[in-house]
């Protein structure tokens, strides 16, 4: 929903910036006269919340620099030093890997000249510069400063006729167009948190397995039984105590949701930080060996005391509270682990991150807390609950594993986002076969740890166990063979494409794609696929994160390199066309724009078939012109491989009428 939202406003300011009328910074600029040579030319931006300006001097590499360029500049006038700046920022770039120099809330841009003609009353400055937020716009500004304060001398340009055409032919008959902008309205978000919900209440039950919990729930159910005046009363204070387990998990997410009002996509930033999935990596081996029974994790022992003294201090809901949070710490070293997994995973995906964790910690909570007041309310339960014994230590180790492999997750994520070339898709499912080998070998008694007890005869559970991991195994050897599709682990492994095997391309992730539209239409049209119309930047951040995050998804890269044409236009390439394609373009308002170089030509192709100035922005069509979903621009892997698979059906429908 955030995205649509997001999108319907970036689609009526950009349309009004389109109009060459609005765009994300308000500019003004005046003139301070030195003395009766030199003048300083002073250009200010106010720039709109939440959007930043590159620098001049932002490193080389990075986003796109703010470009200056000073008409008849060495013939009228002399420029005297460098364009000054103020106040600006400094920041390291992930995703290009260098530090960049940008402006937030203010920009002012202060340059001297000196004349070399008198007789000059007017200086033309033309101000190229990039802006960005969830998208990047490339922008170009011109300013007239008028010296003596008089007003500003404009001269219509006239566009001849071979102008006319060429812009003329820029112009797509397209079908379908209205319904570029329609926005899905569907409840996705909500369908989302009801299965962040269900994976945290697994991962509840799961913890209730663990020794740290599972001896918990005769003796607490017992306590309120026995200790209450009556069954009713005892069932009310177990329901109570359940009740203040879930609320308890409940309170441990709140934080986030003040990181959350902070910066909406604070989370989702640091999803693609490498330093945070490298701690990842390392805590979660931390608690994978602490599941082995190499040592345990534990909150101080004072803080359980505590709690334990005040549920006996005071009476009533408040201790029954106590209680509650005793359990909570003194069973730390079983679901801590679990706790992390569930706070790791939903941190590094997609989509409101804080909602997300609310509810699969509620979930986890609401597992937890259930056979409490179940056991309450039926005591007869407590018979058929199978005895604490050695089982619990296999389900820790299993549990340990699961760990190590999502340790390796984020190890992969990090691997990616560095563009290191260390953990390529074949490496990363050798080493999940290894740790599922191992599993598979400790589940049938081959290996052993530690705390396990006896060897003792295997139970028909962990048979059943040890042969679903060793199918895994063999899913995963066929996968790394290039047998089987590893659909079930969508998302897990790194894409295909990131293999050893990887050849060089200078097309997103190396899917064959097209940087000229007539090109790629006619190649559209001899292999009868739709095309996505990606038009972006190679200095755009956003384009990036949208190639590195979604489109490095398995599905939705599959999708982009068997069933698409991509035809991927880069609105900052400055590349000068040649003189014969170089052509005057007059808009409807009658501003006339020079078409210079290939960035001028598809920004301007983009505004007037698509109304939009903005970066990444992705279209679908049919080689025969027509609109087969709505555009898009930020989205998550879910939403941006559903959208494609709509345009695709929209496709196939298409053809069979």
């Amino acid at each position: 929903m955030r995205q649509i939202i997001v999108f319907a406003l970036l689609v009526f300011s950009l349309s009004t910036y389109a109009q060459d009328d609005e765009n994300p910074v308000s500019w003004s600029h005046e003139v301070n006269k030195v003395s009766d040579t030199e003048y300083d030319l002073i250009i200010k931006g106010d720039i709109f919340k939440g959007w930043h300006v590159y620098s001049q001097f932002t490193s080389d590499g990075g986003s796109l620099p703010s470009e200056f360029t000073y008409k008849k500049a060495g013939v009228d006038y002399e420029l005297v030093g460098a364009t000054k700046e103020s106040p600006t920022e400094t920041a390291y770039s992930d995703i290009f890997e260098v530090d960049e120099t940008f402006f937030k809330k203010e920009a002012i841009f202060t340059q001297r000249i000196k004349l070399l003609n008198p007789d000059v009353r007017q200086i033309d400055v033309n101000l190229f510069y990039q802006v960005c937020k969830e998208v990047c716009l490339a922008v170009d500004k011109d300013f007239h400063f008028v010296l003596d304060g008089g007003e500003a001398v404009t001269v219509e340009k006239t566009v001849d006729d071979r102008s006319l055409a060429m812009g003329s032919a820029l112009k797509l008959d397209l079908k379908n167009k209205d319904i570029l902008n329609e926005g899905d309205d569907q409840n996705e978000g909500q369908s989302s948190l009801w299965v962040v919900f269900g994976l945290g209440f697994l991962g509840g039950l799961i913890a209730l397995l663990t020794p740290c919990v599972f001896p918990m729930i005769p003796l607490t159910v017992s306590f309120f039984t026995k200790q209450s005046q009556n069954k009713s009363k005892g069932i009310v204070n177990a329901v109570l105590y359940g009740f203040f387990i879930v609320l308890i998990y409940f309170l441990l997410s709140l934080p986030f949701h003040i990181f959350d009002s902070v910066d909406s996509q604070i989370l989702n930033t640091i999803a693609t930080n490498i330093w945070l999935n490298l701690a990842f990596f390392i805590i979660f081996v931390f608690f994978a060996f602490s599941f082995f029974g190499y040592y345990e994790l534990t909150l101080p022992s004072s803080w359980a005391n505590k709690m334990d003294a005040a549920s006996n201090k005071v009476g009533g809901g408040i201790g029954i509270f106590f209680m509650a949070v005793t359990l909570a710490i003194v069973s730390f070293s079983c679901t801590g682990p679990i706790l992390g997994g569930l706070l790791g995973s939903t941190t590094l995906a997609e989509g409101e991150v804080a909602n997300n964790l609310t509810a699969g910690m509620t979930g986890f909570g609401v597992a937890l807390a259930l056979p409490f007041a179940l056991f309450a309310m039926f005591p007869a339960w407590l018979n058929s609950l199978p005895k604490s014994g050695g089982w619990m230590t296999t389900v820790k180790v299993v549990l340990g594993f699961l760990e190590l492999a999502l340790a390796f997750k984020f190890l992969s994520n990090a691997d990616l986002v560095g563009n290191w070339g260390i953990f390529k898709r074949e490496i990363f499912l050798g080493v999940w076969i290894l740790l599922f080998v191992l599993l598979t070998l400790y589940l049938f008694g081959v290996i052993r740890f530690k705390h396990d007890g006896p060897k003792q005869k295997l139970s028909l559970g962990r048979k059943m166990t040890g042969l679903l991991s060793l199918a895994f195994t063999v899913y995963l050897g066929l996968g790394l063979g290039n047998l089987v599709n590893l659909k079930l682990l969508s998302g897990f492994p790194p894409p295909q494409f990131y293999s050893v095997f990887q050849q060089e391309s200078d097309c997103p992730l190396g899917i064959d794609c097209y940087k000229d539209f007539e090109e790629g239409l006619a190649h559209a049209k001899s292999v009868n696929k739709p095309v996505l119309l990606d038009f972006t930047g190679w200095a755009c951040v956003n384009c990036r994160k949208m190639e590195e995050n979604v489109w490095s998804d398995p599905e939705v890269y599959r999708l982009l390199k068997d069933d698409y044409v991509l035809i991927s236009l880069y609105i900052d390439d400055r590349k000068e066309l040649p003189k014969e394609e170089q052509f005057d373009y007059k808009f409807d308002s009658g501003r006339v724009k020079a078409i210079t170089t290939v960035g001028q030509k598809w920004g301007t192709f983009q505004t007037i078939n698509f109304n939009s100035a903005s970066q990444p922005y992705y279209v679908l069509l049919s080689p025969e012109m027509e609109i087969l979903n709505s555009a898009i621009q930020s989205a998550d892997k879910d939403e941006y491989r559903d959208w494609l698979l709509e345009g695709l059906k929209n496709y196939k429908k298409g053809m069979d009428k």
